[in-house]
């Protein structure tokens, strides 16, 4: 049951997740409720540990809640099938992290086309949309270098790309600037920026720096699992 006209596209419900380490429990958020506007640039907080990630991972589907529930633009992700789930999370949401994780045996345009090959986009059309995308995030020139061949920000804004190709409406990213100098740090959140305004995507960043928080509309902070 969607619901596309709804201002609110992430909605978490008394939401919790409890791991076992060691045979013992972690709770690694406790009783988080949280609305995120549809086009909204949010910012979450807190120091490690907190369950930043972990809220993360269940926004995107990656996880599931040990209880409550979590709606992403009026589908609650529990009630979905394995393939149901990751085909939505192919479509509607995109991932950046801290580390890139692209192929080291593809060059740039092939790396960043992958999300695109896995939603069986017609060639003609993801070979299209790639190129558009690496012309916004400035690197048109180098399509044919392998990832070793790269920068760090130059990495990590092909690995903005390939989360941009399948057009997602919801931008995840875990702390994204965490490898990076203050130059590219200020680059990649302009270009996040620059994602919100021209596509209308909602992007909800991890991070631990305040610079980088106060550019978001809002700031949630995490301490111990919980909503401060």
């Amino acid at each position: 049951m969607k619901s596309g006209k709804s201002d609110v596209i992430i909605k978490a419900s008394r939401l919790s997740k409890r791991y076992r380490v060691g045979g013992r429990p972690l709770d690694a958020l406790k009783d988080v409720n949280l609305e995120v506007g549809r086009g909204e640039f949010l910012a979450v907080t807190g120091a490690s540990g907190s369950g930043k990630s972990t809220l993360l991972q269940l926004m995107g589907g990656l996880d599931q809640p040990t209880s409550g529930n979590i709606e992403v633009d009026g589908i609650e992700l529990s009630k979905l099938k394995d393939a149901r789930l990751s085909e939505f999370r192919n479509r509607a949401i995109g991932f950046v992290f801290q580390f890139f994780y692209l192929q080291p045996f593809l060059n740039l345009r092939d790396n960043v086309a992958v999300p695109g090959m896995f939603a069986a986009t017609r060639k003609v059309e993801r070979d299209t949309l790639v190129d558009e995308l690496l012309t916004r995030v400035g690197l048109d020139g180098q399509a044919q270098q392998m990832p070793k061949q790269l920068s760090g920000g130059q990495i990590q804004r092909a690995a903005i790309a390939r989360a941009l190709v399948n057009r997602p409406k919801i931008l995840l990213a875990d702390e994204p600037t965490g490898n990076l100098d203050s130059v590219n740090s200020r680059a990649i959140i302009d270009l996040f920026k620059e994602i919100r305004a021209e596509l209308g995507a909602t992007v909800v960043i991890v991070t631990h720096n305040p610079s980088i928080a106060a550019e978001a509309d809002r700031e949630i902070k995490l301490q111990d699992g919980k909503l401060l």
